[in-house]
């Protein structure tokens, strides 16, 4: 007999990974996974898992946002314990749509995005002669579309937030808020987010404008693999960074690594797209032998407290070797979506799919 395969071997483990976080009393684990093992969202028992996560442990403490004193909250941006932070990260634990708890927070976030200093310098500069490039943070802009659109808890400047974002998008697809005069190409770090909340607006409203500004993003990076220039195959890293790079998988907080370029691609159904392939095999290079993925570059600090890049929820484990299940249940998201878009119920790439509904 030859030698066991090895991932093929994870790849098992995996499934019984996600049957067991199916089983989870983690409200929001519970839900990302019977998701991941076929449970269709629109089914009756989805509404009812979706509606317990308000309990769990990560939106209760999520939810401490309101319980800070009104000059800390009034910091809408604060890393990552203000409203706008607060918002994204319970849009990314599937926290249920309309809970009207949450709309002075999401009135406060349009407030800041509208606000005259928002749209002066520093925050957003135009240089002469260069108008086609306005240098703005549009990951702001892009989170706040993308968790009003989730959350249910859209406004009218909800359009106004898209409709000028697609008219900052830059030339060749994508935003920058490089300050430099000489920086003339958008930055992958700011325009992943934006392209994920413009293509979720784009598909709730049927509007093609955001769907488009979102697909240019998306060949504006499948031109580099995702991740790797085109002039020498080296490794993307955005100068102010740091490291790890983008090859590690950082989380709750994202903005341009292995993992979320790959849901951003998923989301925009371009998984299947050839340029693809080298990042889908860096993610999965990365599997466990438990079947888990790792969190590779934590970004938070879990504290009670305000504190600088802090947050109330604990993330879960971190390390090189460590299973994650937020993190896992992400990338198996990933891989999965790629193995049924090109041949639903069977297996590519040794990752077994599930039909979803």
């Amino acid at each position: 007999m030859g030698a066991p395969d090895v991932q093929a071997l994870r790849r098992s483990a995996s499934d019984l990974l996600v049957e067991q976080l199916a089983a989870s009393k983690d409200p929001v684990l519970a839900y990302k996974s019977s998701l991941l093992a076929g449970l269709d969202p629109l089914s009756a028992k989805a509404r009812s898992m979706r509606e317990r996560i308000p309990g769990s442990p990560i939106a209760r403490a999520l939810l401490q946002v309101f319980e800070q004193d009104a000059k800390t909250q009034h910091h809408t941006y604060r890393k990552w314990q203000g409203p706008h932070w607060t918002l994204t990260c319970l849009a990314m634990i599937d926290y249920p749509a309309g809970d009207e708890r949450l709309r002075p927070l999401v009135r406060q976030v349009h407030d800041w995005l509208f606000s005259k200093r928002f749209l002066q310098p520093p925050m957003t500069v135009v240089f002469p002669g260069q108008e086609d490039r306005v240098r703005h943070c549009a990951s702001m802009d892009g989170n706040a579309i993308w968790y009003a659109v989730r959350l249910g808890l859209e406004e009218d400047r909800t359009r106004d937030a898209v409709d000028r974002l697609i008219g900052w998008q830059w030339p060749d697809g994508g935003w920058n808020c490089d300050r430099r005069p000489e920086a003339v190409f958008p930055s992958f770090q700011e325009s992943l987010i934006p392209a994920r909340g413009l293509w979720a607006y784009g598909r709730a409203h049927d509007y093609a404008p955001a769907l488009e500004a979102a697909l240019r993003v998306a060949d504006l990076m499948l031109q580099r693999r995702l991740l790797w220039h085109r002039s020498d195959g080296s490794l993307i890293v955005p100068d102010w960074a740091g490291k790890p790079g983008p090859d590690r998988i950082h989380y709750p907080v994202q903005f341009f690594d292995v993992l979320f370029a790959l849901q951003v691609m998923a989301d925009l159904g371009r998984l299947g797209d050839p340029r693809c392939t080298d990042a889908l095999g860096l993610l999965e290079s990365k599997l466990l032998p438990d079947g888990g993925f790792p969190l590779e570059a934590p970004n938070t600090v879990t504290a009670d407290h305000v504190v600088s890049r802090g947050s109330y929820a604990d993330w879960g484990p971190s390390g090189l070797r460590r299973c994650n299940p937020l993190v896992t249940l992400a990338a198996l998201a990933v891989l999965r979506a790629e193995t049924a878009g090109h041949h639903a119920g069977s297996t590519v790439r040794g990752v077994t799919a599930h039909t979803s509904h």
